[in-house]
């Protein structure tokens, strides 16, 4: 008898699936009741008059489309299971809100640096963006203060990095590369990318590649804080 391949999901990344695609499905039902979610959960800018608080958790759960959520989701249901059974899932769960709530602060970080290169402030006086007459500026300060960042991207980034890190050697395979890539060099190739497109901002990029970067980077933080090492001969 075959054994389904949902089978070996460990209790916490089974229930962020669920949840990552309850919101998905609830996003799509309320749009076409003209509820729209993305402006209620998924983040903006911290002196954007269209933040929350509660954003800063709500916007990992939210997903601009069917491609982003897949992918998201298939990286969580490949990698998530060996992560959580190697941390525990209390702590995988801990991970994986942290390095969330990491990447959003990176990318907060790095708006804040960009609206002070336009203004001389992290923040608009009265959050009106109108008095800044320089197209240019204005234009920026509208993409920073009205644009949306949203998707479990950052988690990802997080767990990518603590496979890597906790299972340097194992060799994976990528669509159309013949031969085996070891995970050190797979995952740390792709954050190469994230930096280059995070400073290349090439013209219309919209991925938050700085949110990526910032779960990766509080992912290694919080794996050397908690001093976590590969675990003999799990592989």
């Amino acid at each position: 008898m075959n054994q389904s391949p949902f089978a070996s999901i460990t209790p916490v990344v089974k229930n962020l699936l669920i949840i990552n695609v309850l919101f998905f499905i609830g996003s799509y039902v309320l749009e076409r009741a003209g509820i729209n979610l993305d402006v209620l959960l998924s983040a903006f800018y911290f002196n954007s008059p269209l933040f929350r608080p509660w954003q800063v958790v709500t916007y990992m759960f939210m997903h601009a489309n069917f491609a982003h959520i897949f992918f998201n989701m298939f990286a969580l249901f490949m990698f998530g299971p060996t992560l959580e059974y190697v941390m525990g899932p209390k702590r995988f769960l801990q991970y994986y809100f942290i390095t969330g709530i990491g990447a959003l602060a990176l990318q907060m970080l790095v708006q804040a640096i960009e609206v002070h290169g336009v203004i001389g402030s992290f923040t608009v006086a009265n959050r009106d963006i109108g008095p800044y007459v320089n197209y240019a500026g204005f234009n920026k300060l509208k993409e920073i203060y009205y644009g949306i960042t949203l998707g479990a991207s950052g988690s990802i980034f997080g767990l990518l990095l603590a496979f890597g890190f906790l299972f340097p050697n194992v060799e994976m395979m990528v669509l159309f590369i013949p031969v085996p890539i070891k995970a050190k060099y797979l995952i740390g190739g792709y954050i190469v990318l994230e930096l280059i497109g995070g400073f290349g901002q090439f013209a219309g990029d919209s991925v938050a590649h700085f949110a990526h970067l910032g779960g990766a980077l509080f992912g290694f933080l919080l794996l050397k804080y908690w001093r976590m090492q590969r675990p003999d001969n799990f592989y």
